[in-house]
Formats: structure tokens, sequence, C-alpha cells
């Protein structure tokens, strides 16, 4: 049987939240998705509510991933240890609240869906996402499909992992710069890849953020908390289509709702 499983990309600001409850559910049936991960570290611009992650939980996804703004709202900490549908970067330690890693049920089958942060150029302090991801899954009893949300700053990091784990996973998506990449493709191995899903949120303005704000910071100024651009807004993200006779990945497609 083919599983269709959809990403989406990092969700932005207040509108983001509401695009995504609104055009969540149809978009799901449209492509007749069995499973959703989206990506709900940026819904406060800088981190996440609880309020924030019960609206996405309602809209339809069944498993939120965060990232380097995981603790921009440090009130979602204790949420972190109590719901299991919520996950924070495993390599930012065990001393972290929440956790990195887990397993979910997707009708007779099951899913690991595992989350991982960047260190070039991002998140330095952070362990080795390789080493971690090899821990993860040398730990586990593996699931019949394997997800990664990598939220990292360099395509060729992401690259390198889609390498590194190619035919280990199912799919590996990455996360953090807003903005969507053409190469989404199989591995040679049956691993689905793209380098980043894009955003939810405004459709205007620098990666979410009040254009205005934004050239203000690069001309010297002092922009203060970052603003969501108003107006329009898009939802984006991959379908990845899985294959529960090898655990892989048979196809991989863009989306964009405006």
């Amino acid at each position: 049987m083919l599983y269709r499983i959809l990403a989406v990309g990092d969700v932005v600001g207040q509108g983001g939240v509401q695009f995504l409850r609104k055009h969540l559910r149809p978009t799901q049936m449209r492509y007749g998705i069995h499973f959703t991960v989206v990506n709900g570290e940026n819904a406060q611009m800088v981190g996440l509510t609880r309020e924030d992650a019960e609206t996405m939980f309602s809209a339809g996804a069944d498993v939120i991933t965060l990232g380097n703004h995981t603790f921009g709202r440090m009130q979602i900490a204790p949420y972190l240890d109590e719901c299991p549908y919520i996950l924070r970067p495993a390599n930012l330690g065990d001393r972290a609240p929440g956790r990195g890693w887990g397993v979910y049920g997707c009708g007779r089958i099951e899913i690991g869906v595992m989350n991982l942060i960047g260190r070039v150029d991002l998140h330095r302090q952070s362990d080795n996402p390789f080493r971690t991801a090899d821990r993860l899954l040398a730990a586990a009893e593996p699931p019949r499909f394997i997800l990664l949300d990598f939220h990292a700053e360099a395509t060729s990091e992401k690259l390198a992992m889609a390498y590194y784990l190619d035919g280990r996973v199912s799919a590996i998506w990455g996360t953090h710069t807003h903005v969507p990449t053409a190469d989404e493709e199989v591995f040679p191995k049956g691993t689905g890849y793209i380098s980043d899903l894009g955003m939810t949120g405004p459709a205007r303005g620098v990666i979410g953020v009040s254009a205005k704000q934004s050239v203000e910071g690069f001309l010297g100024g002092l922009p203060g908390r970052y603003r969501a651009e108003e107006g329009a807004c898009k939802m984006q993200g991959a379908v990845f289509t899985l294959d529960d006779a090898t655990g892989l990945c048979t196809g991989v497609e863009r989306i964009d709702i405006r």
C-alpha cells in the first residue's frame, strides 16, 4: 500500500496559524494524505504557545516539529514534556524539556518522526546531528516509515544528511529558511528529499517578516521584535509517497496553496 505524507513548512505568525486552520484539511483531502507533520516554531514569530499547538492539532496536524526557536516562548517548556506529539530537535541534549523522536500509529503501520537541528551557521552548541541520528536509529525498534525534519541553515548540511541516511529513513525535508527549494527527489537508495519546504504565512514580506522592518534592519536601524507582514498568506510544503512494502519513498511533490 502507498501512504502519502504531508510535510508543511514553518508556520509564521498568527496569519500562518489561521491559514493552516482554514486550508490544511482541504489540502489533506485533495492529496489523499494519511499523516501530516507541521513545523510550528514561528507561530509567535519566535516560538510557539500551547494555544497555537492546539489550534494546529485541531486543524489536522498529527505531529508538530520545532527548531532554533523552540524556547522562544518559554511557557511551552512544560507542554513539551506533556505532549508526545510535539518534537523539538533531538540534538539539543537530554536535559532540554521535551523529546526529539516519536513513534505514531497510522492505520496498520507505525511512523517514526525525528527532529534535528543543524550546526552550520545556526546552532553550533548542539550535539552532532549525524551522530544523534545514528543513536536514535540504533536505539529504536524501527517503525515501517521514518521521517526527518532537519531544521538547518546550510543546504550543504541538509544534502549531506540525505546522503548519509539514504535508504535508512523514508523521507527527509529541510525547514528553517522559509524559502522552498526546487530539488525534490528520491535518492538512489530510496529516501525522499527536499532541501526546504518553504513556509506557511504571509505571501509577501521577507520570509514572513514585515518588509519595511526587515529593510530597516539591513540599513542598520533597530528593527525591534519581529512583526509579520500583513495581507494574503500561503501554505507551502511537500507530499511524500511511501511504499509500505519497502518503507521507502516512490515520489515527492511540492505544494504551494495560495
